[in-house]
């Protein structure tokens, strides 16, 4: 059987930042789905909630299960919530998960003054949309460069959605996981904080940090995440 690929957005953005990734595994024949979050993209109109977050990703990987083994992928806040749902009590049919950019607990201190700072980037009058295009246009190729806004920003699922992320159990969860698991850092990605403890808490873990890369490192350096890809189908092929 084929192995079915499914792509979990960050926050803020949508299903778009996976384009790269996506004319990637098309090129290679690979089944692929990224999918919008409850108020991302396509469904920003929708109420974000945890349980319809880690919902709609079950439903995903449950349907792509159907047809072969399933390669999950999430980038920040969407590695977050694949780690949780790849570290349920009850396992689900995930045969591999990369978990990029969310090497940090989304709880105390670090969380409040990111909600701080996105409050406060939410209150200009055109809610920072100035400054994070600023942003993208410094950091990220052209080529990738309007992936993460193509989708449209999710600003009033912002603060929701982080304030959710505090209910995570990644403690219990990620020592959970017994299938592959890839960590991906970038270089200066502000998320890499407790890297030590999560590479502690999945001693099989592989940890690929990206250099000269923050971040956005789907985007930044493509080519390198779908290195890591090609990896990590290779290694859920052989064991499937």
């Amino acid at each position: 059987m084929t192995t079915q690929v499914v792509l979990v957005h960050g926050i803020r953005t949508s299903a778009t930042m996976w384009r790269s990734q996506l004319e990637w595994l098309a090129e290679r024949d690979v089944p692929a789905l990224a999918i919008d979050l409850p108020g991302h993209g396509a469904r920003m109109a929708e109420q974000f909630t945890l349980d319809a977050a880690l919902g709609t990703i079950d439903d995903a990987v449950r349907d792509a299960a159907t047809r072969g083994p399933v390669l999950l992928v999430g980038h920040s806040m969407g590695g977050l919530l694949t780690l949780q749902y790849t570290g349920a009590e009850e396992p689900p049919p995930v045969a591999g998960l990369i978990a990029a950019s969310c090497t940090a607990l989304p709880r105390g201190a670090a969380l409040r003054t990111y909600r701080t700072l996105a409050g406060t980037l939410d209150s200009l009058p055109d809610r920072g949309l100035w400054l994070s295009e600023q942003l993208l246009n410094a950091t990220i190729p052209q080529a990738t460069r309007l992936d993460f806004a193509a989708g449209g920003y999710a600003l009033d699922a912002q603060d929701v959605a982080l304030k959710s992320l505090e209910s995570l159990d990644l403690l219990n969860a990620v020592p959970r996981i017994h299938v592959p698991l890839w960590f991906v850092n970038g270089q200066f990605d502000q998320l890499r904080m407790q890297e030590t403890l999560f590479t502690r808490l999945a001693p099989e873990a592989e940890l690929i940090v990206v250099p000269r890369t923050s971040h956005l490192v789907t985007a930044m350096r493509p080519q390198v995440f779908n290195a890591v890809l090609q990896l990590a189908l290779a290694v859920v092929h052989e064991r499937s």
